[in-house]
């Protein structure tokens, strides 16, 4: 979260197990979905008319259930981070729904990309501009030598 808070863009190591000498998609899946909660934290808390509801607040009322109303429901879902692989649920449903820990649960989301992950081509005129990038320094590597 620190350099996320500070404005770091780059985050070195991600996926890397054994200081640095093994990678682990397992890992890899751990780490990118803690720099997607902290990215969200990076946004901030938008304090406008709406985010503050200060008529809700005086409809619902002191001792309220602002649970049941749809403008916190809305708000929950969009600023709550909501986690597939940090399980939250209380113990017995989490023991009904397999026991699984959080590296058995990167494992299987591992598996599922690297199975379905497909990348869409690059337009023509990018490759051409790769192209022309890639002969123009070739060209200069044998014009030095």
């Amino acid at each position: 979260m620190l350099p996320h808070l500070a404005g770091c863009n780059i985050l070195y190591g991600m996926g890397m197990v054994e200081m640095g000498l093994a990678m682990s998609y397992d890992q890899l899946v751990i780490d990118a979905e803690i720099v997607r909660m902290n990215r969200r934290v990076e946004q901030g808390i938008p304090v406008d008319k709406d985010t503050l509801a200060v008529d809700l607040i005086k409809k619902v009322g002191p001792g309220g259930n602002f649970l049941s109303e749809m403008h916190t429901v809305q708000y929950m879902r969009q600023e709550g981070s909501i986690s597939k692989l940090f399980d939250r649920q209380m113990p017995d449903n989490w023991e009904a729904a397999g026991a699984t820990d959080l590296r058995q649960r990167a494992h299987v989301k591992a598996e599922e990309i690297i199975a379905n992950h497909r990348i869409d081509a690059l337009p023509d005129d990018v490759n051409e501009k790769i192209d022309a990038i890639i002969e123009a320094a070739q060209a200069e590597a044998d014009a030095e030598k």
